[in-house]
């Protein structure tokens, strides 16, 4: 079946046919209406959940935590100040080892207000030990909803994921839509079975206090569970392409790599564009490529450590600035890399903040940036792309 849906729909949709059976909401824009498609879903018998309206953020992210400490599947989404709001509880989720997922919808921090794409709401919650999938299509919505409990659920993970779309590129826009089969998912995810849970005929302790000569180790568990995250993504896209015939190539997906002496760097609606201005770049006789982050955690820092190998130049495109040394994502391209022999050429892009629109003709002119870089070496490391009235 192929529905026209928005990002959303196709976020909702997923939950849908995962099967979800707790579903805390609490509204923001642009995420708002995920949360109204799937008390639809739950009012018209659609979606048998319990669907949960909660006064905060915060309390969604509790009520998820609470629900799934009981042993069930659950899911909520928010954006941006939500995102914020919910930060003890990220923390929280992943410590207590609850593969919760939630759907993040890109939107800039204020002040000053505003409601568009960019990447600083999630970027900040890089560090809590949530996994991230960062999506490009409609399609990639629902089918990444699906991915992601099942990686999530896994024994040697056993950690909460965020699926991430740009706010309103995504979101609120239209896009031709297959919906699986529930058969087939059903036959992909099974129900949720963890190790552990609230049970009264096997009482155990959840979160108690932890004395600091055994508190790291729990961190370490966490940072082997991630590892682990690396190899289940990899294997559980490949078996939902040859399930549903749809690839999203593990944690990154290569374009026109092949013989590249630059690749550019990007994660998110900006490399649909981008792959028509590596076309075209290529049409007139340059090597250029590009690599996509779909997952930025667990971090592909083997996927960049072989493509560092093979070019000359990498321009890293970062949606966000967190006021350290470039970009996030900049900083941990570099970081990958740095012990190994291969030794490219890397600058940061700054671009799209605060839901610039990422153009044809901007990312032309970034490329050539870069190849210049390659031909002239590198001016500087950060470039703010589009800024009014230059640097």
């Amino acid at each position: 079946m192929r529905l026209t849906l928005t990002g959303n729909q196709a976020n909702a949709w997923g939950v849908k046919l995962s099967r979800v059976q707790v579903v805390a909401a609490y509204p923001i824009t642009p995420q708002t209406t995920i949360v109204e498609e799937l008390a639809e879903f739950a009012a018209n018998g659609q979606l048998d959940t319990q669907y949960i309206k909660v006064e905060s953020e915060h309390s969604a992210m509790a009520a998820c935590i609470a629900a799934e400490n009981t042993g069930v599947r659950t899911y909520t989404a928010s954006s941006s100040h939500g995102i914020a709001l919910m930060h003890e509880m990220l923390h929280w989720a992943v410590g207590a080892r609850l593969p919760i997922v939630m759907g993040a919808v890109n939107r800039a921090i204020g002040p000053p207000w505003n409601i568009w794409a960019d990447h600083t709401d999630t970027i900040s919650q890089r560090d809590t030990g949530w996994m991230q999938f960062y999506v490009e299509s409609n399609q990639e919505v629902l089918d990444t909803i699906i991915q992601a409990y099942k990686v999530a659920e896994s024994r040697d993970v056993l950690l909460p994921a965020m699926a991430i779309e740009d706010a309103f590129i995504l979101s609120h826009t239209v896009e031709r839509v297959e919906i699986p089969d529930q058969e087939l998912v059903d036959e992909f995810l099974p129900p949720y079975n963890p190790p552990d849970y609230l049970n009264v005929d096997d009482p155990k302790g959840f979160g108690s206090l932890v004395m600091p000569d055994w508190y790291m180790e729990f961190r370490y568990i966490i940072a082997r569970a991630q590892e682990a995250a690396r190899k289940r993504i990899r294997e559980v896209t490949k078996e939902y392409a040859e399930i549903f015939g749809r690839d999203y190539h593990g944690l990154v997906e290569e374009y026109r790599t092949e013989d590249a002496d630059v690749v550019m760097v990007g994660a998110g609606t900006m490399v649909s564009t981008a792959r028509d201005v590596i076309d075209k770049l290529r049409s007139e006789g340059h090597k250029i490529g590009l690599l996509k982050i779909r997952v930025f955690r667990p971090f592909p820092y083997e996927e960049f450590q072989d493509i560092a190998k093979r070019v000359d130049v990498i321009g890293v495109m970062d949606r966000s600035f967190t006021f350290g040394y470039g970009g996030a994502m900049f900083s941990e391209v570099k970081g990958a890399i740095y012990n190994t022999d291969a030794r490219p050429k890397i600058k940061n892009y700054l671009i799209g903040i605060g839901g610039r629109d990422v153009t044809p003709k901007m990312l032309e002119d970034t490329f050539r940036n870069a190849l210049r870089v390659k031909d002239h070496g590198l001016d500087r490391e950060m470039m703010w792309v589009d800024l009014k009235g230059g640097e």
